[in-house]
């Protein structure tokens, strides 16, 4: 007993400053994720701002119907869903592509440059990149109506044409975040050890036989957390991409609606709290079962692969 008592006080002792420097980073988590799980109760009440979140009547699932009954659900549902599975699929080849082009310049500070460049855009809030959209679709002084305007095309006016913005919309973002996502993969790329490229050589591989048979295949790892992680905010989007960027405009709504923004509208227009909550926590349940799903697959498929 007293020999287990004297190793639970060595370990203890043993782990103290590695807690002791924990304790900031748990407390804030605690005060700003944990705590405020109990705003849950919000989706099923009738929100009352006198009454309080707890002292407010409940409402049983009308607040899920409200968002659900309204005739923009199926519109908002599938742009969300539709957009995430191009981002998801569009961000993994150009962030891998771009990483093992990188990987290969043999000039190490010409491959810093790109990827300086690359990496900068991630940094920008939406609403910056709005007016850098703004400088280039504006219809009277945007650079692309003028060089249309050049060649004796008519001019566009881009902000009401609907059919254009999910190229745009799609190319944005991508520009925005894959520099963020090759920085991941050039990580682990610099972990592959330099005997598999030399055993591949000495075997006759191929520049692309190298990429396919070691590089590829020592990056799928990182490769299939990230896109777990991705397939979990398939029921979450970027409201500065799809708010900011289009810069609200009505005719482009059926193109640019999605859940947050139609969540941001409705509680904008009505102070609907209890929708605004429902809204969340849907996205949040279907978010943690897409998780579960993706990991179960991949778990089945290949066990050293899962994210748990």
């Amino acid at each position: 007993m007293k020999t287990r008592q004297k190793s639970e006080w060595f370990y203890f002792k043993k782990n103290l400053p590695l807690t002791l420097m924990a304790l900031p980073g748990i407390i804030l988590m605690i005060l700003f994720k944990y705590l405020p799980l109990s705003g849950i109760v919000l989706a099923f009440k009738k929100y009352n701002i006198r009454k309080g979140i707890f002292g407010s009547e409940w409402n049983g699932l009308e607040n899920f119907k409200f968002l659900f009954k309204t005739s923009d659900a199926w519109i908002i549902t599938r742009n969300t869903i539709c957009y995430n599975l191009i981002f998801i699929v569009l961000d993994l080849v150009v962030a891998v592509t771009v990483a093992i082009m990188l990987n290969e310049l043999l000039n190490k500070k010409r491959a810093k440059l790109f990827q300086t460049i690359f990496m900068a855009p991630y940094f920008l809030s939406w609403v910056v990149v709005s007016f850098i959209a703004f400088a280039f679709l504006s219809v009277d002084n945007g650079l692309v109506n003028h060089i249309l305007r050049f060649f004796g095309k008519d001019e566009v006016q881009w902000y009401t044409q609907k059919q254009f913005w999910p190229f745009i919309l799609v190319f944005c973002q991508l520009w925005k975040t894959v520099g963020y996502s090759t920085v991941m993969y050039l990580g682990s790329l610099v972990g592959i050890s330099n005997d598999y490229y030399e055993a591949a050589i000495m075997d006759g591989a191929t520049k692309w036989q190298q990429i396919k048979y070691v590089t590829l295949p020592c990056m799928r790892s990182m490769m299939i957390v990230l896109t777990i992680l991705a397939i979990g905010k398939m029921f979450y989007s970027d409201f500065g991409l799809f708010y900011q960027l289009p810069r609200d405009s009505g005719p482009l709504y059926p193109i640019t609606n999605v859940i947050d923004t139609y969540v941001y509208r409705a509680l904008k227009v009505s102070g609907n709290i209890g929708m605004a909550s429902a809204a969340n926590l849907y996205q949040s349940v279907v978010g943690f079962i897409l998780v579960l799903g993706s990991n179960f697959i991949v778990r089945k498929i290949d066990k050293d692969s899962a994210l748990f």
